[in-house]
């Protein structure tokens, strides 16, 4: 409703359709507010009774119904401070780390150290008293008109009806400052939400590092297991048959002659292992052809065809691109194990400074992560990078997975170092 800028945003002196349909959605907010004033007002006098008389069990059992009643209440009021500001006013509440019944003992306890319930319990307070003199008089503002109107003609005096310009006035410029200033009061009550954002983002980010070092580790593993088990293991025969070739040249040439094809046999599957090796970290096409050529590439090896929009007309970093790929690759391969797809398509676009890629297919739907599809790697590695995987594959199709990673050439998590 007010979004960026605030009031530069709603013209309060500007009569237009704009403003008077604003206005309503302020009018009909506010009266959200007024009813749920009632509510508001038996639940803060709950918490300040309960609290007191917490040792005594009697404030034990009104804790028990107001705390509960009192966060999805104060939730519902954020929610529509929220829609006045258009953005979120986000909270987070301390859970118990006792389990079981005992968890009912351990209740208070864990509200009385959350600094969020206090909170909820002083915006209660000004949601019962100063906040809803506030809404109230929103409320009552466009009734003044229709009571000058009334009182003119019971009384029979014209001079109500030159009141009435004057409330419509008053109503169209206090609606809208009135409403943000009890939705900023609101927001003050529950502290800066951007701190409150960057905590969840610093938080999201040590769990995404977590995850990255798990995976990294896990992919050295693969690499050292790889090449033990295959390029490394084929380099020892290769060795012992040029040995033994060495000792039969003179005594038995021709099982010498063998021993060295099969050597050279050897030498042709190990470089071919430590290709696939060095596939699996970075595909050369990706440097050969980059991200766009390296998707069109992949999809002409697939059974099925494969429809390709590609549009990037900037460079993008390599990790970036290998993620991306990866991504795309296993998507593709689940529409060709999974799906019973017909045809299936590819986008690659730039959406700002986003990177965004969607795989779909026509095929029978009800894929999803975690689903034994292998998506939930993808998606962890995508975090690394603050990018998301979404898919959207309802029971008979079709199915679109969504891959967007933010790809600015001056994100600190992307740019070389």
């Amino acid at each position: 409703m007010w979004g960026e800028g605030g009031l530069r945003r709603i013209p309060l002196l500007r009569f237009d359709e704009a403003g008077l349909m604003n206005r309503a959605r302020i009018w009909a907010l506010e009266l959200a507010h007024v009813l749920l004033f009632a509510p508001s007002l038996v639940l803060f006098v709950l918490l300040l009774v309960g609290w007191p008389t917490l040792v005594v069990g009697v404030g034990f059992l009104l804790l028990l119904l107001a705390v509960p009643a009192t966060a999805q209440i104060a939730r519902v009021h954020r929610s529509l401070a929220s829609s006045a500001l258009q953005q979120p006013i986000e909270v987070s509440y301390k859970s118990s780390p006792v389990r079981g019944l005992a968890l009912v003992w351990a209740w208070p306890w864990t509200w009385m150290r959350d600094s969020t319930r206090w909170l909820d319990l002083a915006f209660l307070g000004f949601a019962s008293t100063g906040g809803f003199a506030l809404s109230a008089a929103m409320v009552a503002l466009p009734g003044a008109t229709i009571a000058d109107l009334v009182l003119a003609i019971v009384q029979r005096n014209g001079w109500w009806l030159t009141l009435i310009p004057l409330d419509l006035v008053l109503w169209w410029i206090l609606t809208p400052l009135l409403s943000l200033v009890r939705a900023i009061t609101t927001a003050a009550i529950y502290g800066s939400t951007r701190a409150v954002h960057l905590e969840r983002q610093v938080a999201a980010v040590a769990e995404s590092r977590a995850e990255t070092i798990d995976h990294s580790a896990a992919e050295i593993r693969r690499i050292e297991r790889d090449l033990h088990d295959g390029a490394q293991a084929r380099i020892v025969a290769l060795g012992m048959n040029i040995g033994l070739a060495e000792e039969l040249l003179h005594r038995d040439p021709q099982a010498a002659a063998a021993l060295l094809a099969e050597a050279r046999q050897a030498t042709t599957d190990a470089l071919e292992d430590l290709r696939g090796v060095v596939r699996s970290i970075h595909p050369p096409v990706l440097a050969d052809r980059g991200l766009g050529g390296a998707v069109e590439a992949l999809t002409v090896q697939l059974s099925l065809p494969v429809t390709t929009s590609i549009d990037l007309p900037q460079p993008i970093p390599a990790p970036v691109e290998t993620a991306v790929y990866f991504a795309i690759a296993e998507a593709l391969a689940n529409v060709v194990k999974h799906a019973q797809a017909q045809r299936a398509w590819v986008r690659l676009e730039f959406r700002g400074s986003q990177l965004r890629a969607e795989i779909g297919d026509d095929g029978v739907g009800g894929a999803a992560v975690g689903a034994g599809s292998g998506l939930a790697g993808v998606t962890r590695r995508l975090r690394s990078f603050d990018g998301t995987l979404n898919i959207d594959s309802p029971v008979g199709g079709p199915t679109t997975v969504i891959v967007e990673v933010p790809c600015a050439s001056s994100s600190p998590k992307i740019s070389p170092s």
